[in-house]
């Protein structure tokens, strides 16, 4: 189903770019390009050490000093419009040539995140609402930074002309809005090639992938017989090759394409995947914008044109439309209940941040709670969905290489979380969109998939997610006192302490290794796990934590040798759980497209079989739908719901007054307190 029209991307450009105010330089010792993060006594010597004057400070409500707001981009925030300029001009004037330069194409341009005390540093002192308590008291009274380190940008650049994929560090030492002109300057960091690996496809080869194919003669002559001569009616889907083997090595950068043609129609929305083209065989050089092999293996007729192709009005479709339906109009008059303050959001007793990336969409950082007179609970440090694999069910071709890494090849896109008024999170992924199909020949059937219209079938298919939680409950910055612990409900046997059979009860079980946390869900038992502080207890002295319960679910029914899963062994189960490291972000590794290495990414960084009794702990949440097409279906799929919540074991209901007061009108006025 992860057809090329359902692969949501999200541009570079942040889309609501501000401008970042000028800054300056900070000490080198400020940038590790291999990441070794300095502690908290490093950080506030190194930006103590600056020689420009010290902001203006003023004192919050209890006396504490803290700074005025002295930069207008949090450490958090994504590139601006700007930084991203900066960033890709630093770069490119860093080409040892002209024909280097002229070669870069800018994969990937992102905020290179900053370490979690860096974050604690400009929450507690640089930016509202000013929060001291984040960073530990030492002698004196509290410890006042002048300033924060400079933003960097991490690239990933793909070089036409070598087939070489490298990152860069820059350090963003002056940027302007555009609006305001002036002097921009950045700074090269580091930059290393990545060897035997090739970076997603962009939007500019997807364009250039089908143009070569169409005007390929023998392409042409191909469609020719089977009834088609207009290429403007035909589409061409530049799908990645995967890795099925040595000859879809990384040493080329490889597409294998999939083929549709639109009907003659004046529609101008005409579903063109209503008509699969099969039993033609295309490899591209994608470096090259070459074809290296073409077959016409078999004449399949394509299926006839569909009168339910296309998402229009009830009527053409055989039925009615539906105009029983009265307008329903929710106002808030005196506005909505959350604040807004550039990134930063503040909703009910929720604080958080949020940010974008191309790869994984929305990005929840800083996430925390605000609990009466224990103030400030944090509950996570990060929080996104960071992979989706789309398996599908039918051995022929071209379906058996369908299995599409959303996010590692193409970007995931968009997603949004659920804060609820108690105190749970809830993630929640709706499917929707158009079916990929198969052709049939007059006649035929298949097993592996459902005919939805004469000559026309969708394959069984499952859809995987991976959301990856670096928690922190009740943890502040550098603290890593959280575990997680396993949860079944157990049936008591008969005996004296169960002489009426009913008995159960819950059984835990901490999980104390990376081995040893690999689980996958069991809902005959109820299970669930638990992330507990274990250093607070609530007010019947219990361990605080945060629960996470499965939703639905599901594990891949592909054979354990199956090709894709080499790539995406991080499917084989619901649940694993690492201590937090800075480079470890990508369960499939960080670049899945053609990669020839077994496991790379979450099944080879558990091996190490690291502690988790006490530590800084990640989950990786893995969770699928199995998909058997209906009817109904098509041409649109309506929306499926799977996901999970994260529920709160604190001390006490974190309960809410709602009032209701409701206008007989034409609108309801809803008023939440």
């Amino acid at each position: 189903m992860a057809t090329t029209q359902e692969k949501a991307t999200l541009d570079n450009n942040n889309p609501n770019a501000s401008s970042s105010a000028a800054q300056s330089s900070p000490s080198s010792s400020w940038t590790d390009p291999v990441r070794n993060r300095p502690s908290v006594a490093t950080l506030i010597s190194a930006v103590d050490s600056f020689s420009d004057p010290p902001p203006k400070t003023t004192s919050s409500t209890k006396g504490i000093p803290v700074m005025m707001r002295a930069q207008t981009c949090h450490p958090l925030d994504p590139l601006s419009a700007a930084e991203i300029s900066v960033a890709v001009a630093t770069v490119r004037a860093a080409g040892a040539t002209p024909e280097v330069r002229d070669s870069m194409r800018f994969v990937e341009v992102v905020l290179e995140e900053p370490d979690k005390q860096v974050v604690a540093l400009a929450d507690a002192y640089f930016f509202p609402p000013f929060q001291p308590s984040l960073l530990p008291r030492t002698k004196g009274g509290p410890v006042i930074p002048t300033k924060l380190p400079l933003r960097t940008a991490r690239l990933v650049v793909y070089n036409k002309r070598s087939n070489e994929t490298s990152i860069w560090i820059v350090e963003l030492r002056e940027v302007h809005a555009a609006t305001r002109g002036g002097h921009h300057r950045g700074k090269v960091i580091s930059s290393k090639v990545v060897p035997n690996i090739q970076p997603p496809m962009d939007a500019v080869e997807y364009a250039e992938c089908e143009a070569v194919v169409k005007d390929f003669p023998p392409f042409r002559e191909a469609m020719k017989r089977r009834g088609i001569e207009d290429m403007d009616l035909v589409m061409v889907d530049a799908w990645c090759a995967g890795y099925h083997g040595e000859a879809d090595a990384p040493s080329r950068r490889l597409a294998k394409p999939l083929i549709f043609c639109r009907t003659e129609s004046d529609c101008p929305m005409e579903n063109g995947y209503a008509r699969p083209v099969e039993g033609i065989h295309i490899l591209v050089d994608m470096q090259n914008m070459v074809i290296l092999e073409f077959e016409d293996r078999k004449l399949i007729p394509l299926p006839p044109a569909d009168p339910l192709r296309n998402y229009t009005s009830g009527e053409t479709r055989g039925g009615v439309d539906r105009s029983d339906v009265k307008s329903l109009q929710i106002i808030q008059p005196e506005g909505p209940s959350f604040r807004v303050n550039g990134h930063f959001i503040q909703w009910q007793k929720w604080n958080f941040r949020i940010g974008f990336t191309s790869r994984e969409g929305l990005v929840i950082y800083s996430v925390a709670y605000i609990d009466g007179s224990r103030g400030r609970r944090p509950v996570a440090h990060r929080l996104s969905f960071v992979e989706m694999v789309v398996p599908y069910g039918d051995p022929n071709d071209p379906h058996y290489r369908k299995n599409a890494f959303d996010a590692g090849e193409d970007g995931l896109g968009k997603n949004a979380h659920s804060l609820k008024k108690d105190g749970k999170i809830e993630a929640e992924v709706k499917l929707t969109g158009i079916l990929s199909l198969g052709a049939l020949q007059p006649g035929e059937t298949r097993k592996y998939g459902t005919t939805i219209a004469p000559g026309l079938y969708a394959p069984v298919h499952q859809h995987f997610f991976v959301a990856r939680m670096d928690m922190a409950v009740d943890c502040k910055p550098g603290e890593a006192f959280n575990q997680v612990v396993e949860v079944d409900v157990k049936v008591e046997d008969p005996g004296k302490d169960n002489v009426h059979n009913n008995a159960f009860y819950a059984e835990e079980k901490v999980l104390k290794s990376e081995l040893e946390a690999m689980r996958d869900c069991n809902p005959l038992s109820a299970r669930h796990w638990i992330v507990r502080n274990t250093r607070t207890v609530n007010r019947t002295g219990q361990l605080t934590g945060y629960k996470l319960v499965p939703g639905s679910n599901c594990l891949p029914l592909a054979g354990s040798e199956a090709k894709f899963l080499r790539r995406a062994a991080f499917l084989k189960h619901n649940l694993w759980v690492t201590p937090y490291a800075p480079d470890e972000m990508h369960p499939g590794g960080e670049f899945p497209n053609q990669n020839p290495r077994v496991g790379e990414g979450l099944a080879t960084w558990v091996q190490q079989n690291r502690s988790l009794e006490e530590a800084d702990i990640v989950l990786w949440y893995v969770f699928g739908v199995t998909y058997i097409p209906r009817l109904e279906d098509w041409p649109v799929m309506p929306v499926e719901r799977i996901g999970f919540m994260l529920m709160v074991f604190h001390s006490k209901l974190a309960y809410f007054i709602v009032v209701l007061s409701v206008q007989i009108s034409n609108e309801i006025h809803t008023e939440l307190c």
